[in-house]
């Protein structure tokens, strides 16, 4: 999969455009609902953990105002997880030039 583009509430993935936060696995797209809208919680990616994945690609907004919870950088370490955290621009950038086992979870705004 390759994100087309990027911009304020908007994000197009192999020409189909959403326009709610989302996650990218390797053999599919879903919405990304969290517990608290601009955190990442443990809860937030029981099936990003399931999935194993070798990198964890966090976008965390526009500016950069959603943060990731100690407690789940912990647990993304404890299983052995890379993870990166940045401004959702910067996220789909990483995640177009990474090859492997990669998933993104984006969030579109703030």
């Amino acid at each position: 999969m390759k994100i087309d583009s990027y911009s304020f509430g908007e994000i197009v993935i192999d020409r189909k455009k959403y326009t709610n936060d989302v996650i990218i696995y390797p053999s599919k797209i879903q919405s990304w609902w969290r517990k608290k809208g601009h955190e990442v919680n443990p809860r937030d990616i029981t099936e990003i953990m399931q999935n194993k994945p070798d990198l964890l690609i966090i976008g965390t907004g526009t500016s950069g105002l959603m943060q990731v919870k100690g407690e789940t950088k912990n647990i993304l370490k404890q299983n052995d997880i890379e993870f990166i955290a940045v401004k959702t621009e910067e996220a789909c950038k990483i995640f177009n030039e990474k090859i492997g086992k990669v998933i993104a979870a984006l969030h579109l705004t703030c």
